[in-house]
């Protein structure tokens, strides 16, 4: 039988300070119907001074080894776009933290498709033998990369963190993950970008502009970018896993923009009530936000054993990826604050 990984835990954790639309309107020139109408954004978390993305990590990984009913796992993957610090990863401090030093531990950086990315490279670990139990992590502080000033980019994203957890198991039985389709396209790198900060900055002799140092994004392009990839991705891994789209039970797209994941379900010909949407209650997280709604969706019940769920991401670099995955029983989680 081919050894497959099979989802058997998950956790979420977000930071406690909520930061409602009305609160931005206050120094940005923007009101709630604005931000509302464009993202379907009503609030986001941002995480406290203090709060590093490895605090928020830790916190859903907490969750989601509980939720497995296993504390130990031997490989920590870690998807962030906002790390610790440039070098080292983010992953080590994570394990060592949950209490699992010495577990192999690294980070994925593909910006919103990381945690897509980072399941496909720990599925691969599971499948060839080289690990048996790992923890994947989406997290982000993305507050630490705006530009407070920058009405395009301030509104849509929001802190957090979250987690599952894989084991081997057979490619039929419920939690089976993949098959996946991946991509990208570095021709468009600056379209979603923080130019300053990298060796390409730091080598040029030139010294960076004070907004090179925040996230910047090309909204209008992004837009129309992120609905043809995220379509042709999905479809491709449902050809893959030899399903139609009509034997999809949930569709859960990159939480990037209400607008966006409207086109993109329109595209795939999958109506509203198999769209599992959070992005109201918080913003883009980024790498964290299919973890994140996949947790929202389970601790609402929406889940159920049998499943079968199309996830699908497209971020920066660019990059983007699909995966189609069986849900499996799970028992009830809760999030945590850090």
């Amino acid at each position: 039988m081919n050894r497959a990984a099979v989802l058997d835990g998950i956790g979420s954790c977000l930071p406690p300070r909520v930061v409602s639309n009305g609160e931005l309107a206050a120094t940005l020139d923007t009101t709630d119907e604005w931000i509302v109408s464009r993202t379907g954004i009503r609030q986001r978390h941002v995480a406290a001074p203090g709060t590093a993305t490895s605090d928020l990590a830790v916190g859903a990984g907490e969750q989601a080894l509980k939720s497995s009913g296993e504390p130990v796992v031997d490989t920590v993957v870690v998807a962030t776009t906002t790390p610790d610090r440039s070098c080292p990863a983010t992953a080590p401090a994570v394990a060592s933290k949950l209490g699992l030093t010495g577990a192999a531990a690294y980070d994925i950086s593909a910006v919103c498709s990381g945690f897509i990315y980072g399941l496909a490279t720990a599925c691969g670990l599971i499948a060839t033998g080289t690990a048996d139990r790992v923890l994947v992590i989406g997290a982000e502080t993305y507050s630490s990369i705006l530009n407070p000033r920058d009405r395009a980019t301030s509104v849509i994203f929001g802190d957090g963190a979250a987690a599952v957890t894989l084991r081997p198991g057979g490619p039929d039985e419920p939690g089976a993950v993949g098959p996946f389709d991946l991509g990208s396209d570095g021709n468009g790198r600056d379209l979603i970008t923080v130019r300053a900060g990298g060796s390409e900055q730091r080598l040029s002799g030139v010294e960076p502009a004070p907004d090179d140092q925040f996230f910047a994004m090309a909204g209008k392009e992004v837009f129309w970018r992120a609905v043809l990839r995220m379509s042709e991705s999905a479809q491709s891994v449902l050809g893959r896993a030899g399903l139609a789209v009509d034997e999809v039970d949930w569709l859960v797209g990159h939480q990037a923009n209400a607008r966006i994941l409207q086109r993109l379900a329109n595209a795939l010909g999958i109506p509203p009530e198999r769209h599992i949407v959070n992005i109201a209650e918080v913003g883009n997280t980024a790498a964290a936000s299919i973890p994140l709604a996949l947790a929202d969706a389970h601790a609402a019940g929406t889940l159920h054993a049998g499943d079968r769920v199309l996830l699908t991401a497209f971020g920066g670099g660019l990059t983007w990826g699909s995966a189609v995955l069986t849900w499996p029983e799970l028992d009830p989680t809760t999030r945590r604050s850090p």
